[in-house]
């Protein structure tokens, strides 16, 4: 499955509290980058903080074993 790469470019101080919620369930509380599954639930809360991440798409790696 596909995966994304999220990275947090602008500090969450001074944004809305949902916002800041969001970026925590992203997994952007203390760290700057995140790989998150590509699904429809991600998708909807990284349009919420467009403006405070950026979005790169890699490929999913699977392993046999």
């Amino acid at each position: 499955m596909a995966k994304l790469r999220i990275t947090q470019t602008k500090s969450y101080s001074g944004a809305p509290e949902a916002h800041r919620r969001t970026l925590r369930a992203l997994g952007l509380k203390h760290q700057r980058t995140v790989e998150q599954e590509d699904n429809a639930a991600i998708r909807g809360m990284l349009f919420q903080v467009r403006h405070m991440v950026k979005v790169e798409a890699t490929e999913g790696q699977e392993t046999n074993g």
